[in-house]
C-alpha cells in the first residue's frame, strides 16, 4: 500500500512522514512538496505537489493508494478551491481513501472563524468525495509556545486574551503517530477525530514553562481587542488579527473539546507532565 503526504516539507508533514517510516517501509511513502528540493531530506520518494497544479497533483497522485492532505496556508477562500484540486486529482488517479488534518477553533464571530469555515467545507467535499476518509481536527501546538521562551523571559510573563479558558494543547510528534495510524488501519474510515491532550488554562502553561526553564513566568489576560494590537504591531495585520482570532477562540471554549486521541492512535496522548519533564532533562 502506497502512502503519499501533501505538504511534506512542513513541520507538520515531516512528522507524518517520521511516523509512517516507523511502521512502513519507506518505498511504500511518498512524500509531495511544493517545492520538492525541501523534502529531500526525508529519505523518501518525493513528487511535485502544488495545491495550485490540478495536472501535476494528478500526476503525482498515480500509484497512491492512501493520501494525507495536510490543510494549506493560503487565505481561506483560495484554500478551498485548492484542496478541491487535490481531491479531484486524488479521485482521477485512483486514490481509495484520504485523510485530512483539518483544526477545532471558533467557528463563528472571530477573525480565526473563516479559516475554521473553510476547513470545515474541505471537511464535507472530503466526506462527500466517495473515497474512504478520516478527519483530524487539531488542538493547537504547544511548540510555538516554547519556541517563544526567550520573548517570555523579557517580558516575564505570557499575555494573550485567552483568560480563564481551556485549551486542547498538542504536539506536532503525537499528531504524526496519530496520523499515521489513522493512515494505516481502515477502522477509522468515516471518523472525524479532535486530536489533543490534555486542556490547560495559559495559567497551567505558565506554570510547566516554569518547571521546564526554571522562569517565574505569570499569566497576564489581555482583552481580544488589546491582544489583537499587540500582535499586529509585532505581526503584522493578517497574521496578528488571526492569532489573537485563536486565543479569542480558545477563551470562549471553543478550544476545549473532547479528545478522541486515544480512539486515533490506540494509546494515550503524552500527559504535560511527561512532556515537560521530558523537555528539560534533553535541555539542562
Amino acid at each position: 500500500m502506497n502512502i503519499a503526504i501533501t505538504a511534506a516539507s512542513g513541520q507538520l508533514g515531516t512528522a507524518i512522514v517520521k511516523a509512517l517510516l516507523a511502521i512502513n517501509p519507506k518505498e511504500n511513502v511518498i512524500a509531495l512538496a511544493r517545492t520538492p528540493a525541501n523534502a529531500r531530506h526525508l529519505g523518501v520518494e518525493v513528487r511535485p505537489g502544488d495545491y495550485n497544479e490540478p495536472l501535476q497533483l494528478e500526476q503525482s497522485l498515480q500509484s497512491i493508494d492512501v493520501l494525507l492532505v495536510v490543510s494549506g496556508m493560503d487565505a481561506p477562500d483560495k484554500r478551498i478551491r485548492q484542496h478541491r484540486n487535490v481531491i479531484e486529482a486524488a479521485k482521477k488517479a485512483g486514490v481509495r481513501k484520504i485523510v485530512y488534518t483539518s483544526v477545532q477553533g471558533a467557528e463563528e464571530n472571530t477573525a480565526f472563524s473563516p479559516v475554521i469555515q473553510s476547513n470545515r467545507q474541505t471537511e464535507q467535499d472530503v466526506r462527500d468525495s466517495g473515497l474512504d476518509w478520516v478527519i483530524g481536527r487539531n488542538g493547537i501546538y504547544i511548540e510555538p509556545d516554547i519556541e517563544y521562551i526567550d520573548s517570555y523571559k523579557k517580558l516575564g510573563f505570557i499575555t494573550n486574551c485567552a483568560n480563564d479558558g481551556k485549551c486542547g494543547y498538542t504536539t506536532r510528534s503525537e499528531l504524526g503517530f496519530a496520523y499515521a495510524c489513522m493512515l494505516t488501519n481502515d477502522k477509522h474510515n468515516s471518523q472525524t477525530y479532535n486530536l489533543h491532550g490534555e486542556a490547560l488554562t495559559q495559567y497551567q502553561l505558565a506554570d510547566y514553562m516554569n518547571q521546564a526553564f526554571d522562569t517565574e513566568l505569570t499569566y497576564k489576560p489581555m482583552t481580544v481587542e488589546e491582544y489583537q494590537q499587540d500582535r499586529i504591531a509585532e505581526l503584522g495585520d493578517f497574521i496578528g488579527t488571526v492569532i489573537a482570532g485563536i486565543y479569542q477562540g480558545i477563551q470562549e471554549g471553543k478550544a476545549n473539546n473532547p479528545s478522541h486521541f486515544v480512539q486515533a492512535a490506540g494509546r494515550a496522548h503524552i500527559s504535560w507532565d511527561e512532556y515537560f519533564t521530558d523537555f528539560k532533562s534533553h535541555n539542562i
